[in-house]
């Protein structure tokens, strides 16, 4: 198989660290109910915001893949197909989408903090469409409850999540430029 252009080993070890942020984020857990506030959301729309939106989706891939053979990387130390069938698999599920939305904005014009807050705004959202109806269906609750426990308790903490991510972009974005070269760029 001919490829027209290599690999960039930058953009995999990137990806690379990603996930195991993502991993890490899962064992800062504050349980509040069926779904637990963790910090694999920040460093998943963070990889679509740093990577874009192809290798942002490759980080949290390689994440979903860890954890569904058995590696201890989902909220808690869980890990197997169970989790992704159980009530928290839209949310995981939701984060491959997420991550390419999150770095589809952001890459869709001129690089701005309002850019990215909708970016990852708009990411954050995705999580909530995919995780709210599916919470709803594999517990039996109504909508309302499926909201008042898969959505609203997390509406504060993504926003600092959100405000956080933005920050430490802006605080990274120099750094990243110096170590990423420009064919290797996220958009």
């Amino acid at each position: 198989m001919k490829h027209d252009k290599p690999i960039p080993l930058r953009m995999i070890v990137f990806s690379a660290l990603f996930t195991a942020l993502m991993a890490l984020g899962s064992y800062a857990v504050i349980p509040i109910g069926p779904v637990p506030v963790v910090l694999t959301n920040f460093f998943v729309i963070l990889s679509g915001l740093f990577l874009g939106s192809r290798w942002g989706v490759m980080s949290v891939f390689v994440f979903l893949l860890c954890g569904a053979v058995g590696l201890p990387v989902f909220a808690g130390g869980g890990a197997g197909i169970a989790h992704l069938a159980g009530p928290r698999g839209g949310y995981l599920l939701a984060y491959l989408p997420a991550a390419w939305t999150a770095g589809f904005i952001s890459c869709s014009g001129k690089t701005s903090v309002p850019r990215n807050i909708a970016a990852l705004g708009a990411a954050s959202l995705v999580i909530y469409a995919a995780g709210v109806p599916w919470l709803k269906i594999q517990t039996g609750i109504s909508w309302e409850r499926a909201m008042l426990v898969g959505m609203f308790p997390f509406l504060i903490p993504d926003s600092i999540k959100i405000a956080a991510a933005v920050i430490l972009y802006r605080m990274i974005s120099p750094a990243r430029m110096h170590f990423m070269r420009q064919e290797d760029s996220r958009c």
